[in-house]
């Protein structure tokens, strides 16, 4: 069964783009043509971009407070729970997510975030008394930044609209959305949520496209923010466009972390862990730990377990329950992995996997583990994002944290010890947004984000709301 798709959610409304040009929806698993959606151009983005200004001057939502968009967003959040299968299939077909993760990451945990940033939104206090040191008071008021515009990958579509979608809807905002145009279903689910929970009139709103309109999306002279989650080279021309203009910019870029393997750490966790923190979603994750540094002393003991493990790994399509690695995203993501692949045979010790499934059809490289790799290699320093992971010796604690630091990244990491506290002394030394002890996954409740070529600011936690929130103070002085 084809699902086609006529129109785009602009202004609370189902309409018929400007544009008569089509894209393709493909099914990774098996290469197939499973459906279409528009291809937008500029003068939807306009139209999209009209209706979210207008929004922020609608009484519906510009003129209510944190309780009133606290109950549109959990009126959302029920309509999203409703298509939760649905979103988790869409995704699944259309990146190569195996369907556990799907259901984890791409529903209940989306479901999960509105939740709990319309907590927040109710709970935000707007306007606050502050007594000077001069004797007057002033007023300090946090109010929405305004419209966002809002660029997403294709690697996890659904929670990482969600990551700006939240914050901004709590804070009062409203905003447009530029999906992937290699996960575009997701976002129609996301609309007909919207649809049901009644959100006011262009508060939300989706414009599928190619990268032309997401740079006129960040280039727009109605666009108050931006929020993008993507590479660092086009997170870098976004950072040079909004600074040209005086906008602020959030954003979330690539990685390449570290997971720092003490002497005493468990191996059987180790192993467990890896299908989450260091191939997840087919190694399509951005604070994926795909360097491994294991300590000289156990270092042969330690690559035998890894090999072993992930290379026996199912490989298969996205909706098996049985999959641990689905496919790539797409056909040139695919090549693109493979190639990383071919220049790691030719600097380090293959141990497992090496090359494309031999499956008939679908986007598959199987999962690979290369050892003896130097950090200055290529397999060590630039983002595959894919299911390949280079496994690194180290002398001492010292080096090991060297090591880890030795990188222009600093999203994500690791460290893995059965001293928790000597494990969180060591994390305190990594350069690094995030990591993890003993495993990793992000928390609701706390921010995420990197340092260096990872990005810019904090999504996640309360500090994500600041992001979206302008501060204005009034000096009563007479």
């Amino acid at each position: 069964m084809s699902i086609d798709h006529q129109h785009i959610f602009v202004g609370g409304q189902w309409i018929t783009p400007s544009s008569q040009q089509r894209a393709n929806v493909i099914n990774a698993s098996t290469e197939e043509v499973i459906g279409s959606v528009p291809k937008c151009n500029n003068e939807d983005m306009d139209r999209a971009v009209a209706a979210a200004r207008a929004a922020m001057r609608n009484p519906a939502w510009a003129g209510i407070d944190g309780k009133g968009r606290a109950a549109h967003m959990r009126r959302f959040a029920d309509a999203i729970e409703k298509r939760g299968d649905r979103l988790a299939q869409s995704v699944s077909l259309q990146n190569g997510m195996p369907i556990n993760v799907a259901d984890q990451l791409e529903s209940a945990f989306v479901v999960g975030l509105l939740r709990y940033y319309a907590a927040l939104a109710e709970n935000m206090v707007e306007e606050e008394a502050r007594p000077s040191p001069t004797g007057s008071t002033t007023l300090v008021r946090r109010e929405p930044v305004g419209v966002v515009g809002a660029i997403i990958p294709w690697n996890f579509p659904v929670a990482l609209q969600t990551f700006k979608i939240a914050p901004a809807l709590a804070a009062g905002c409203a905003i447009v959305i530029k999906p992937s145009s290699g996960t575009v279903l997701d976002s129609y689910v996301l609309a007909e949520a919207a649809a049901e929970a009644e959100m006011p009139p262009g508060v939300i709103n989706w414009v599928p496209g190619d990268r032309g309109i997401g740079s006129h999306l960040v280039t727009h002279p109605g666009v108050d923010k931006v929020a993008f989650t993507g590479s660092t080279g086009a997170g870098k021309i976004i950072a040079e466009e909004c600074a040209r203009l005086l906008r602020p910019v959030t954003l979330e870029l690539g990685g390449k972390s570290a997971a720092i393997l003490l002497d005493d750490a468990d191996l059987d966790a180790v192993l467990a862990s890896l299908p989450m923190s260091s191939v997840l979603n087919n190694g399509q994750a951005c604070f994926s730990c795909t360097r491994i540094l294991a300590p000289a002393s156990r270092y042969d003991e330690f690559v035998e377990a890894i090999a072993s493990t992930v290379g026996n790994y199912p490989v298969g399509d996205a909706l098996d329950r049985n999959t641990v690695i689905g496919p790539m995203a797409s056909a040139g993501h695919r090549d693109s992995v493979q190639r990383y692949i071919d220049l790691g045979t030719d600097t380090a010790r293959l141990v497992a996997g090496g090359g494309r499934s031999n499956k008939d059809r679908g986007f598959f490289v199987n999962p690979t583990v290369f050892a003896d790799v130097d950090n200055n290699s290529r397999i060590a320093r630039e983002e595959i994002f894919g299911p390949v992971l280079s496994i690194i010796r180290y002398q001492d604690e010292d080096e090991a944290i060297r090591i880890a630091n030795d990188s222009e990244y600093g999203l994500g990491g690791t460290v893995w010890s059965t001293d928790r506290e000597h494990a969180i002394a060591l994390a305190r030394r990594v350069e690094t947004g995030t990591i993890g002890i003993n495993g990793y996954m992000p928390d609701l409740n706390a921010p995420f984000g990197g340092v260096k070529n990872s990005g810019l600011g904090r999504e996640l936690g309360p500090e994500s709301m600041g992001a979206y929130l302008r501060y204005k103070s009034i000096y009563q002085l007479g």
